[in-house]
């Protein structure tokens, strides 16, 4: 009897941890159905126009992405927290596609902002509520030919392939901080996001959401090192970055974790 008592126990643990373990892979975010929308691109050949951006990326080939961005139309952007998403995109139907309608993968950057000034067909791309993707030129040139200016897409968000934890870069003052995250992997969003430090019974102090990718806080974290609790917009997994920034941490200076999303 004891015997069978310790054999159903045992089912039941394994029961919980292999539940536990599906409750963590439902997290991982997974490539979504291919979807109808349009493209066009705005810069040159440099995508020096496509620096900075309104996810607050600055220099992109600093940031990791390159010239493979794009600005996506409100419908996408959600306030800023579409930044970081990642696309696979390819050009079809159009005679400027190019032949085997190659795909693309592109990150946010940036906005698409609405041109209420021109009908949404004729010029007014990403106005709301149309979904549209406004990409750097370099990227649009891998899929069609830019004299098309404007092309029919198909386009699926996918996971966001990163190398190495995610990067937070500090600005601000001894009384407020701003804090960028990037290199996302997984659903590339950030929802939420906390910080606490290493001195005192403070605990986890909840950031706001400045504009982008950033993220702020007051009060005085200076001499402390620092780690933050971030949660997915998307998938609502959270995970924990120990230890992100050193003690002597400094503004402007950008640190790398060993954690990222899935």
């Amino acid at each position: 009897m004891a015997s069978a008592a310790c054999t159903s126990t045992a089912i039941l643990v394994l029961l919980v941890s292999l539940a536990a373990m599906a409750t963590t892979a439902d997290a991982r975010f997974r490539a979504m159905q291919w979807t109808p929308a349009h493209a066009t691109f705005y810069g040159d050949e440099t995508a020096a126009e496509t620096m900075g951006g309104a996810c607050g990326y600055g220099n992109l080939h600093t940031a990791g992405d390159g010239t493979d961005t794009a600005a996506l139309s409100t419908t996408l952007f959600l306030d800023g927290y579409g930044c970081g998403t990642c696309y696979q995109i390819r050009c079809v139907g159009a005679p400027d596609c190019y032949r085997g309608s190659p795909v693309i993968t592109v990150t946010a950057t940036n906005l698409c902002p609405p041109n209420w000034a021109q009908d949404s067909n004729n010029g007014g791309w990403c106005n709301p509520p149309r979904t549209h993707f406004d990409l750097a030129k370099p990227a649009f040139m891998k899929m069609a030919f830019w004299r098309a200016g404007i092309v029919p897409v198909m386009y699926r968000r996918v996971p966001c392939m990163r190398q190495g934890g995610i990067r937070f870069t500090f600005q601000g003052n001894p009384h407020w901080m701003l804090v960028y995250v990037m290199n996302v992997a997984g659903a590339g969003d950030i929802g939420e996001m906390w910080v606490k430090g290493s001195v005192g019974s403070q605990g986890w102090v909840r950031m706001s959401h400045n504009w982008g990718v950033s993220y702020q806080t007051g009060g005085q974290l200076a001499g402390q090192a620092l780690s933050f609790k971030l949660t997915s917009y998307t998938t609502g997994q959270t995970i924990l970055v120990a230890d992100a920034a050193p003690s002597t941490w400094s503004i402007g200076l950008t640190y790398q974790a060993g954690t990222n999303f899935r």
